[in-house]
């Protein structure tokens, strides 16, 4: 009797310790769904970045344009770098749900007819279309988690897109590879499409209002003045040095006529109503040096990352999808610090994250330079794991503390901001490190192969003789002393590259450590800072609900 008693007792305490739970709200549920959507968004857009990679050899074989490869990266780079800061403050007038769906179309339109592209021209036309749309869905992205959540709840959420950009970045080899590998080149950009549909019809559920009345035109001339500053500059860093020489007249003209469009867009934004991008938001050092902190890292990670498939094939002889399997590492450790650091960001503060980051990114870096033809995968799985440990402690926390000192109806254009430094830094990494890695190998060839063999190699182009090492059928008619020589001189020239990437990382060490700790705003700081300017348009009473999980009106 006494235990029956007992097992009452204990299932009367379950059930009211059940009832005493807060329940989710459906407003939560719903910022769940919103968050949802901008992921796999976001997931789309920064997976394109490197899904290209390892479906090359397979591209070049069926389309052709060996000497127009580079342009499937730098194609969609440049739009995706030319739309963002657009995006952003398109987003802050119009509101994010418009921008975000507009920029999803473009995405997956791109994606289309990419598969049915029948020459490397039409793809990266193509690659660009897709660009477009995808350097809309991350600053839409990042700007929304600011529009539903205060700073102290933001950082988890800002960690899980830290942790998405970074899987996506990592990923991309590994499905690129298995899609070649298993279906066809094609499919590399029809795969969005489905999980494009998705991630607009779930985004769509109910998106943070922005109710701002804004009288003031759009500033299209600073649109104008920022594309004829940016495209030049990036063409001029891609051509520069391989399509035309540095002194060429075409190099030469790029840099006047973005040099020309740069003064432009300045004046023009000094006197725009309603600029395109504020100045004024880089009187802030924390957001200044964030920026200059996401360019840095991006500059670092990419040029590694984009030169790593290549390594893992050509040098140590992995399938692509082995490749792409080895990768996973450097996404697990950075969905490790990136999660964990968003969780307890509210106790910790980000400045701690953002001083541990480079140095651990650093190391892994350099260890990746010790790795060679012979070398166990396991060192591989574990340098990599290591500089994902790196990236996911910094990455989103530059924006989280950033994010925390802005004005909350300039969210958009300041985030975008911020991501327009981490896509230029990503551009002009891969841009960089590709020359760097042909300056190399040229010397490397020449110091490992026979006298006399060289002028027999039909490029020196190393991801070019990194593809003829993985054709069967060139390497077939190659002598086994010459691909042994290649692949030497392949993997020393890489290494070097991975040298180069850790001496990079290392240096925002300098911005961490110059970003001055702010304590991150609660719900009441965050809604009560600025009475009547909340990115509802209500006043501080009005829009604390909001932050609760309170109606999400739909726009």
């Amino acid at each position: 009797m006494f235990e029956l008693r007992s097992m009452k007792e204990r299932r009367g305490a379950r059930k009211a310790r059940k009832a005493a739970r807060p329940k989710r709200s459906e407003k939560d549920v719903s910022r769940w769904f919103i968050m949802l959507g901008l992921a796999l968004g976001m997931l789309l857009a920064s997976l394109d970045q490197t899904v290209v990679g390892t479906s090359l050899p397979r591209i070049v074989a069926v389309l052709g344009g060996m000497d127009l490869f580079s342009w499937l990266f730098t194609a969609y780079m440049l739009a995706q770098t030319i739309t963002i800061p657009i995006a952003g403050k398109m987003s802050d007038r119009m509101g994010r749900k418009p921008i975000f769906l507009s920029g999803m179309i473009i995405f997956m339109a791109g994606s289309l007819m990419a598969g049915f592209s029948t020459s490397m021209e039409m793809l990266i036309v193509c690659r660009f279309i897709q660009g477009l749309g995808g350097g809309a869905l991350i600053p839409v992205a990042m700007a929304t988690v600011a529009d539903l959540y205060a700073p102290q709840d933001r950082g988890k959420i800002q960690g899980m897109l830290g942790a998405v950009f970074a899987l996506s970045t990592v990923i991309g080899p590994f499905i690129g590879g298995f899609i070649v590998d298993n279906w066809d080149w094609d499919w590399v950009f029809w795969v969005n499409l489905p999980v494009g549909i998705f991630a607009m019809i779930v985004a769509s559920f109910k998106f943070p209002s922005l109710e701002r009345v804004e009288t003031s035109p759009v500033d299209y001339l600073g649109i104008v003045t920022l594309v004829g500053a940016v495209a030049p500059a990036l063409l001029t860093l891609t051509w520069g040095g391989t399509t035309y020489a540095w002194t060429s007249p075409e190099i030469l003209g790029m840099i006047a006529l973005s040099a020309v469009m740069l003064v432009a867009f300045v004046a023009v934004e000094r006197r725009a109503a309603d600029p395109l991008l504020p100045f004024r938001l880089f009187r802030e050092p924390i957001l200044t040096l964030g920026s200059a902190g996401l360019f840095i890292m991006s500059l670092g990670m990419f040029g590694v990352v984009g030169f790593l498939p290549l390594f893992l094939q050509a040098v140590m002889g992995m399938s692509a999808t082995n490749s792409g399997m080895l990768t996973i590492p450097l996404m697990i450790g950075s969905m490790i610090t990136s999660i964990s650091s968003g969780f307890l960001l509210k106790r910790t503060g980000y400045k701690p994250w953002l001083l541990a980051g480079p140095p651990i990114m650093a190391v892994g870096m350099y260890l990746l330079s010790t790795l060679h033809a012979g070398s166990d995968p396991i060192e591989a799985i574990v340098y990599q794991l290591i500089v994902g440990l790196g990236i996911g402690a910094v990455m989103s926390n530059y924006i989280v503390a950033a994010q925390n000192v802005m004005a909350r109806n300039e969210m958009g254009v300041a985030t975008s901001s911020m991501s327009l430094f981490r896509s230029i830094g990503g551009t002009v990494g891969i841009t960089m490190f590709g020359g760097l890695l042909n300056g190399r190998m040229v010397a490397e060839i020449g110091r490992n192969l026979p006298e006399g063999a060289m002028e027999l190699l039909p490029t020196t182009d190393a991801t070019s003789l990194g593809n003829v090492l993985l054709d069967p059928e060139i390497s077939a008619i190659i002598p086994v002393a010459i691909q042994e020589a290649i692949r030497l001189s392949l993997s020393n020239s890489i290494t070097f590259l991975f040298v180069v990437g850790s001496v990079i990382v290392l240096l925002s060490l300098i911005t961490s450590i110059l970003i001055r700790k702010v304590p991150l705003k609660s719900a009441d700081e965050y809604y009560g800072d600025q009475p009547g300017q909340s990115v509802q348009g209500k006043s501080a009473e009005e829009a604390e609900p909001h932050a609760r999980g309170a109606e999400v009106p739909d726009r």
